[in-house]
């Protein structure tokens, strides 16, 4: 039987990070397939969720504007529209994005994303565990892992405090290198 996608964002794209868990809403409960979110839904979800949501919308937008890939559509906008918060306000997870923000375990086979990030080295080792995928991933250190066929990156969770500005940057090199090896070509 095939688990359904679901999540955020953009159904093809340049990156997508999968989460364990999705914003605790009655809307998204049945929630089968990756929906685009509206202007102002992020918004509203920090507003109805709290605290935990916002950490990882904007170090989600936080981790896009670092990574200024050229092929993603941040790095076309004006020179004003630059800033993490005017993307994550503007575009992030709507369906004009790149990116897609993922609450099931990732499909690799049936890939429409460059760059697959899970979030979270406890939330991978249980994907690991249950044998919902069995890559080969190769841990960098405690917090990071590549595996480079399938252009996978194990990082810390999308929070301040996990994921800071100085472990954004290593991921933002490994893409940019090619997590050792894998062209950025898609």
């Amino acid at each position: 039987m095939k688990i359904p996608t679901q999540g955020f964002g953009a159904t093809r794209g340049l990156l997508a990070v999968y989460v364990e868990n999705r914003p605790p809403l009655e809307e998204y409960k049945n929630l089968n397939k990756i929906i685009p979110l509206q202007h102002g839904e992020i918004e509203y979800i920090n507003q109805e969720c709290g605290n935990g949501w916002r950490k990882v919308f904007n170090v989600f937008s936080k981790f896009i504007a670092e990574l200024s890939h050229p092929d993603h559509n941040f790095t076309k906008l004006k020179k004003a529209d630059t800033r993490w918060q005017t993307y994550r306000d503007s575009t992030l997870l709507q369906g004009h994005s790149q990116e897609a923000l993922i609450f099931s375990a990732p499909n690799l086979a049936q890939s429409h994303y460059t760059w697959h990030i899970i979030a979270g080295r406890t939330y991978a080792k249980q994907l690991l565990k249950d044998q919902i995928f069995t890559n080969s991933l190769v841990w960098l250190d405690e917090e990071f892992a590549i595996d480079e066929v399938n252009k996978l990156i194990v990082c810390p969770y999308f929070d301040y405090r996990q994921l800071s500005n100085i472990k954004i940057a290593k991921l933002v090199a490994l893409i940019k290198s090619g997590a050792g090896g894998v062209h950025l070509s898609t």
